[in-house]
């Protein structure tokens, strides 16, 4: 597991706004980054919109927010489209970034074990350190509760 305080790991990996991101393209400001399942299923359609809802007050903040999935870029491209989406949606196609992000194991599912994205969201500060991790997310409020999270990060 990933540690608060630590550095966040860096990484490259392409974008719904057709170039890759790097971690490090976002030094200098705050960094929501959440990781889901699958683009279009229920649960990660209520996180995304949820999360798409706060955008405007997560930029007041200095914060920028990405979804990772091992979906390819056409399904983010389609996901993101049906929902108005404005931020980017990063594929990770070959699990590098889950597996260093520890949020790539075994899931349970109606009696069935298999390998999936674990859903869980980082907080990352203006100098790239893990400053809050929240790990198999409930997604009911939990865009509400990051968003609430950074606030009082910011005011201490």
């Amino acid at each position: 597991m990933l540690k608060i305080n630590t550095k966040a790991p860096n990484f490259i990996l392409p974008s719904t706004s057709k170039e890759n991101y790097s971690l490090k393209d976002s030094i200098g400001k705050f960094v929501v980054i959440y990781f889901y399942p699958k683009d279009d299923t229920p649960g990660c359609t209520i996180e995304t919109n949820d999360f798409n809802k706060l955008l405007s007050k997560f930029k007041k903040l200095d914060c920028e927010i990405y979804g990772i999935s091992k979906d390819n870029l056409k399904s983010h491209d389609k996901f993101r489209d049906k929902y108005k989406v404005k931020f980017d949606l990063l594929a990770d196609e070959e699990i590098k970034v889950l597996k260093k992000y520890k949020v790539w194991g075994k899931k349970k599912f109606m009696g069935r074990e298999f390998m999936g994205i674990i859903r869980t969201t980082i907080l990352i500060d203006k100098k790239s350190k893990i400053i809050k991790i929240w790990d198999n997310v409930r997604v009911k409020d939990h865009a509400k509760e990051v968003l609430e999270t950074l606030k009082g990060i910011i005011k201490q």
